[in-house]
């Protein structure tokens, strides 16, 4: 009798705990909304080139996303199935750029693609400069969101069973084939639930972007920007439009993706 009171009361603790904690976490988005007003909202979006630092932001993280797409997806592969030689480097490689503190991958890129190296000066030949550009921000956004992608692609492959393919590959199918109607369909919650993340996390790209692509203006410069200029009830509405775009996505793809893994 005292075991089971026992058990229930540590049960009921770790829910207080568990509950405490999510409050918690939730705690900076319920401050945000107790401290907006519509009309403050209405405001500051009515103001005059409002929405063009949100057109910016949006246009750079949908390329930033294409490209990490396309690069992303073989080296997330090849690491599930470990078709890469010396596979614990290539993994470092991808973890290293997750863990530099944003603001270091800025100032790191300067020496890397500034106008002054080598790899900036071959790029003013086909007319892109990494500083201060919107090809500047692309690259800044790419840095910043492509080990989230290429991490979660790699789970999401690594968690199909390459017994799958060889079966495929059995019945006639080719690498590729099998690829496509096997592999892919298998991963797609989890690569959607990837690239939905890598999405909010190019939105939301700064410290980078702070040192190579402090102009033109995106969403997270506007906000720093404004805070700087006229104050925090000022850039509050801005941050708002930023949660609104970026974080339905990943809610939604985190939705399906639990809802696909039941079925499966």
């Amino acid at each position: 009798m005292l075991r089971g009171s026992g058990v229930r009361a540590g049960t009921g603790a770790a829910l207080i705990g568990a509950l405490v904690v999510w409050v918690a976490l939730l705690g900076p988005i319920i401050a945000l909304f107790a401290h907006l007003s519509p009309a403050a909202v209405v405001s500051s979006l009515r103001q005059p080139g409002a929405f063009q630092p949100l057109l910016t932001s949006v246009e750079a993280s949908l390329l930033a996303l294409a490209v990490i797409l396309l690069l992303g997806t073989p080296l997330a592969y090849m690491m599930a199935r470990g078709r890469l030689p010396l596979p614990r480097v290539w993994e470092l490689g991808v973890i290293l750029p997750l863990l530099t503190p944003p603001l270091v991958i800025g100032l790191l890129l300067i020496f890397m693609v500034g106008p002054a190296t080598p790899l900036g000066g071959a790029l003013s030949h086909l007319n892109l400069t990494a500083s201060d550009t919107f090809f500047a921000l692309v690259v800044a956004e790419v840095y910043e969101a492509a080990p989230y992608y290429v991490l979660g692609a790699a789970a999401a492959f690594a968690a199909v069973d390459p017994e799958l393919e060889q079966a495929a590959a059995i019945l006639g199918d080719g690498r590729w084939r099998a690829w496509r109607r096997v592999t892919l369909p298998l991963a797609a919650p989890g690569l959607a639930t990837a690239l939905a993340v890598t999405w909010a996390r190019a939105m939301g790209a700064f410290g980078a972007v702070l040192i190579i692509a402090y102009h033109p203006f995106g969403l997270p410069m506007q906000i720093w920007v404004t805070l700087q200029e006229t104050g925090l009830s000022s850039a509050l509405p801005f941050a708002l439009v930023l949660l609104v775009v970026a974080l339905p996505l990943p809610v939604g793809a985190y939705i399906w993706s639990a809802r696909a893994r039941r079925r499966l």
